[in-house]
């Protein structure tokens, strides 16, 4: 990433118009009364992409989620987002994108579905999008092209850590104990549909299916409840991690998106079903 991408905390400091536009920062900064830091936090520090033009914001946030083990680096556009996920080797990609929507250049929706084709694990990197207050068809939009989470701005920190915390706890949480879990947990297989719960892979006749994170955890939710109609707020109470509010199209639009990858017609489904005005069931009997 080149330089001029790169922000430092010292750009926030008497920043008093910025303070009042994100009053939260400042009520809760760490080493404050409120911060993040504390005990259980002190850890080696998880690398953080911001895509997001207002360096003062993402020296913020920087700040911020410092003291909770997170190093946040800036790419003040899209291109120089995308160009540093592109040149990172796998060990040194972030853990997470925070994606700006409205951004110089191309936006937020067309990094995203870039980010999505790159080769390799780039295109596996988890993305929590910045998205305009009010507005939940940007978040709907967002989501549809592959982002794992919204949040809308200006927001709380404590939100923003709690989101980055239920992402990675997400994608973390089922690899610890691989081993063990590939042993009592065979993969799961309904017709040419295969769901490898340890490798958290999916494939349908042998071909992968990309997937992120959060749309795995719903795939499998439903899969180890096959025959079951599940309403939406059963689904999301049985995704580990997702104890924040989520507005009602969030899982209709995932779902799509799984159906995309997993269904011949994603348009007459076979796999997942909907059941009107109740939520969906994952067919038990399958091609």
């Amino acid at each position: 990433m080149k330089n001029q991408h790169l922000v430092t905390t010292a750009s926030f400091r008497g920043r008093p118009a910025l303070a009042r536009l994100y009053p939260p920062f400042t009520a809760a900064w760490p080493g404050g009364d409120g911060g993040p830091a504390g005990a259980g936090y002190h850890r080696a520090m998880q690398r953080l992409l911001m895509i997001e033009d207002d360096a003062r914001l993402a020296a913020m946030v920087r700040e911020y989620l410092g003291p909770s083990g997170f190093e946040v680096a800036q790419a003040a556009d899209g291109e120089a987002g995308l160009a540093a996920l592109q040149q990172a080797a796998p060990a040194a990609l972030p853990e997470l994108v925070i994606l700006d929507l409205m951004l110089p250049g191309i936006d937020g929706l067309e990094v995203c579905r870039r980010l999505r084709s790159l080769p390799g694990p780039a295109s596996r990197v988890p993305v929590l999008m910045l998205t305009a207050k009010g507005d939940p068809m940007d978040r709907v939009i967002g989501l549809e092209v592959g982002a794992d989470d919204y949040l809308p701005k200006p927001f709380e920190p404590r939100e923003l850590l709690a989101r980055i915390r239920a992402i990675l706890r997400r994608r973390h949480e089922p690899a610890a104990g691989a081993a063990d879990a590939a042993q009592a947990e065979p993969p799961l297989r309904f017709g040419s549909l295969e769901i490898d719960r340890a490798g958290r892979r999916v494939s349908v006749n042998g071909q992968g299916a990309a997937l992120t994170a959060y749309q795995f955890d719903l795939l499998l939710a439903l899969a180890e409840r096959a025959g079951r109609v599940l309403t939406r707020d059963q689904i999301m109470a049985a995704v580990r991690g997702r104890e924040l509010e989520a507005f009602d199209r969030s899982i209709d639009v995932h779902m799509g998106r799984i159906r995309a990858a997993i269904e011949a017609d994603p348009k007459s489904p076979r796999r997942i079903l909907t059941v009107r005005g109740v939520g969906y069931v994952f067919a038990r009997e399958q091609d």
